[in-house]
């Protein structure tokens, strides 16, 4: 575990950052794929105090939402969804405009098409293209309700569209070769919603079978990130076989595998991992799970971001813990998984240290779940800078 407080984690990623920036990113591209979501970002009203707009108390929390569904068992029920907006969403859409909106050249591939003109950019994307350098979309976008809580948020996903992103969809748009040339020019590429794409195993044995033994090296390395989302819908023989295949692509390049809480649970269920909740510290307990994922999995390394912080393991032993800087009001909290990625990612391309890569994610996410939008590079440096301590009992 690192032994730097963390004002001087903190610090030290801001310097790094603020030099990368001065530097400029042009050298360190992005490929990001290969999902794409509208999400509705909606409250749900407890009880009006008038029929006028948002004139209403809002069910505060997912026990009191769940309560309500409970009670309904044997009666039925109707509850009123105030859509605050509709706004662009999707695993991949949401980490590649994260990555964008520091200044990294990105180049996304997924389901952000229209509906009669899969090819062409939805409108409601053209905002998210302009963070890119390229955008090829190949199928149109799911949709997601994203029921925003205090203390988190249950996502009703529709995923028909997303399953026409496939391998052969991909080669159709641009070609093997056009996705080697993306893939060799790309310092980070972010690979996410395995959990809810049914194409995403094919994509990964594309790669493994016709890209990634053709690449030649690359200044600086190259780094795979993937995030499989929430599992809990899928069994644990598929979850086998999806490690199979990271541990093939890890033999060919190094893979970082993002996971929340849950998803490191079930995992290491799985894989047999031992329980290490005897584990002093909360911190310890996270740092020592991913550990344990990350050998047992045979990847190069495991980060699991919790709302208290996050933790780091790698093949070279190095663990961390960075206590982040949550907060129990955020103004969204719907993407904010996909931020941390988007930062933890970034600072692993550019070679910074572990618990620097922990700091940065957290911040990324922490500054976006307070602005409601994704942070420059500007409001990241200041951020870690001034980062604040967590508003949560026992952080």
């Amino acid at each position: 575990m690192s032994g730097r407080d963390r004002a001087e984690i903190a610090g030290a990623a801001a310097d790094a950052l603020e030099r990368a920036g001065a530097a400029g990113l042009g050298g360190c591209p992005a490929l990001v794929g290969f999902d794409g979501f509208v999400d509705s970002i909606i409250r749900v009203v407890d009880r009006r105090r008038s029929m006028e707009g948002e004139d209403f108390v809002r069910i505060g929390t997912i026990g009191e939402f769940a309560g309500r569904c409970a009670a309904a068992a044997g009666r039925s029920t109707n509850m009123e969804l105030w859509v605050d907006e509709d706004r662009f969403g999707g695993n991949g859409p949401l980490t590649a405009g994260a990555l964008g909106r520091l200044g990294v050249p990105v180049c996304f591939i997924g389901a952000v098409g229209r509906e009669e003109e899969p090819a062409r950019i939805a409108p409601i994307y053209e905002a998210f293209a302009s963070r890119c350098r390229e955008v090829v979309s190949v199928a149109p976008p799911g949709h997601t309700d994203a029921l925003e809580f205090n203390d988190g948020k249950i996502m009703l996903g529709k995923t028909r569209n997303v399953q026409a992103v496939t391998w052969e969809r991909i080669v159709g748009a641009i070609g093997v070769e056009g996705v080697r040339r993306r893939v060799e020019e790309s310092a980070l590429v972010v690979m996410v919603n395995w959990s809810l794409c049914g194409g995403v195993p094919g994509i990964w044995e594309g790669l493994i079978g016709g890209v990634l033994p053709r690449l030649g090296e690359r200044a600086g390395g190259r780094r795979v990130l993937i995030d499989i989302s929430d599992p809990a819908k899928r069994t644990d023989g598929d979850l086998r076989r999806a490690l199979g295949l990271m541990a093939r692509m890890n033999a060919l390049v190094p893979v970082t595998l993002g996971l929340n809480l849950a998803e490191g649970e079930r995992l290491a269920r799985v894989l047999g991992v031992a329980s290490a909740r005897e584990s002093a510290t909360y911190g310890e307990f996270v740092a020592r799970l991913a550990a344990d994922v990350r050998e047992r999995a045979g990847l190069s390394c495991v980060v699991v971001h919790v709302r208290e912080g996050a933790a780091g393991a790698a093949d070279d032993g190095t663990t961390a813990w960075f206590d982040g800087p949550f907060t129990a009001r955020p103004r969204l909290s719907t993407g904010a998984g996909d931020h941390f990625n988007a930062g933890c990612g970034l600072a692993q391309a550019l070679g910074m240290a572990m618990d620097e890569c922990l700091a940065v994610g957290c911040a990324v996410s922490g500054a976006y779940v307070r602005d409601a939008a994704s942070p420059t590079m500007e409001r990241l440096v200041g951020f870690l800078r001034e980062l604040p301590r967590p508003d949560c009992p026992g952080a």
